[in-house]
């Protein structure tokens, strides 16, 4: 039986493994599966390339690799970043985010409500843009950190991370981005950035799954967040992941060779792709600010129509897309990004995320655009709304909690 191909626009969610990352991590699997914390050289010879591979990473954020800390996933990272800031600094108990972040910001902000701590869910404008005099007024005397996604993993909108961490310097106030959507999309320079936390995962980079980063800018105060060994300059407890950051490493030299390509190539395919899809077909608007944004993303609100239903239909015939977080999959409520923005629920039910990526092709778009226009058609012609939604769908963003 010959095997469907597949057409992947979901590298929001994850990235192929490059194979040049494959060829680097596989003699770490047969050959080379000590300890490195061992003290006999079968084991510790693994050192030199763990901090080869922590230079490379570094080399992609502009960082000194002394400032890095593996991690398991971005999860771990922000979840450390967010802890340690109201773990060094007593008497600060208040978290200020958005209501758009990664369900990794959002939920551990919610548990740190029920353990007593104060968080403010900024709201966002409707094009997904964030108030940056909002942000500054909300910063209060007890605030201990202030962590904003860089670019949005549903929508691409990009937010100007550098005035929000020039801003929480001018207020004495700990920055942290998550931003592990900006690898080999965005230039990044940790330096000029000006964060005091950075988070990464390189399965957005074309590497494993299992492996993410907590950049910790120099002189900064940080309590780990896992507590074990030694490991990691006694930063964060357990045996080293040696493959997966092997991986990292050689990920992280092609993402850095592949900026012009993400930004020049790939974003014409994905230009190409949101404006066939909203000339073709009826009904459809682009959710989110269309710059600044992620080269490779586009989220498109398809009316009258569920996503999930246009996604089971879409992998039928071998194409791979997303309604929003991967994170949050198999949820019935419809994506928080999505509502915060305020799109109402039936608009935000109906949108669907097509993110590009390196070894995406002309021809994949092709047989995209030859596929999506009937299927929205078939379901249309079915759906029990008896007219698409009227474009006033949008309406204000309010700040409640229901946003999110």
């Amino acid at each position: 039986m010959t095997q469907q191909k597949t057409f992947y626009f979901d590298n929001n969610a994850t990235t192929r493994i490059a194979p040049e990352v494959v060829d680097a991590i596989l003699p770490f699997l047969s050959n080379y599966w000590g300890n490195p914390s061992s003290v006999y050289r079968f084991g510790n010879q693994l050192i030199q390339h763990l901090e080869d591979a922590r230079s490379k990473v570094a080399a992609l954020i502009n960082a000194d690799p002394r400032e890095l800390i593996f991690t398991s996933c971005g999860t771990e990272s922000n979840n450390s970043a967010i802890h340690s800031a109201l773990m060094t600094t007593p008497g600060k108990c208040h978290v200020l985010t958005t209501a758009v972040e990664h369900s990794s910001n959002i939920n551990f902000c919610e548990s740190l409500e029920k353990r007593g701590y104060e968080v403010t869910f900024l709201p966002v404008e409707s094009d997904g843009e964030l108030d940056l005099h909002l942000l500054e007024k909300s910063i209060r005397p007890d605030t201990a950190i202030v962590s904003v996604m860089w670019a949005n993993n549903e929508t691409g909108v990009i937010f100007p991370m550098e005035e929000i961490a020039a801003i929480c310097r001018s207020k004495g106030v700990l920055c942290h981005t998550d931003a592990v959507q900006t690898p080999g999309k965005l230039k990044i320079d940790v330096e000029s950035l000006g964060v005091d936390f950075l988070s990464l995962s390189a399965h957005k980079l074309h590497a494993p799954k299992g492996i993410g980063l907590l950049y910790i800018r120099r002189r900064t105060k940080y309590l780990p967040y896992i507590i074990g060994g030694g490991q990691e300059r006694g930063q964060r407890g357990g045996t080293e992941n040696v493959a997966n950051i092997i991986g990292f490493g050689r990920a992280a030299e092609l993402a850095l060779s592949k900026l012009e390509d993400e930004n020049t190539r790939v974003r014409t395919l994905r230009d190409r792709l949101e404006n066939s899809i909203l000339d073709a077909i009826p009904h459809t608007v682009r959710n989110g600010a269309k710059e600044p944004r992620l080269p490779n993303t586009s989220n498109i609100a398809f009316d009258a129509v569920e996503a999930e239903a246009i996604l089971m239909l879409l992998d039928q015939v071998g194409i791979c897309a997303s309604s929003g977080s991967a994170c949050t999959t198999g949820s019935l409520d419809p994506s928080h990004v999505l509502t915060a923005m305020g799109l109402n629920a039936e608009r935000a039910s109906g949108s669907v995320r097509f993110s590009l990526g390196i070894y995406n092709t002309s021809e994949d778009v092709d047989y995209l655009l030859k596929k999506l226009p009937p299927i929205i058609a078939k379901l249309r012609a079915v759906s029990p709304s008896s007219e698409t939604q009227s474009a006033n769908s949008h309406r204000k963003p309010v700040a409640t909690r229901d946003q999110r």
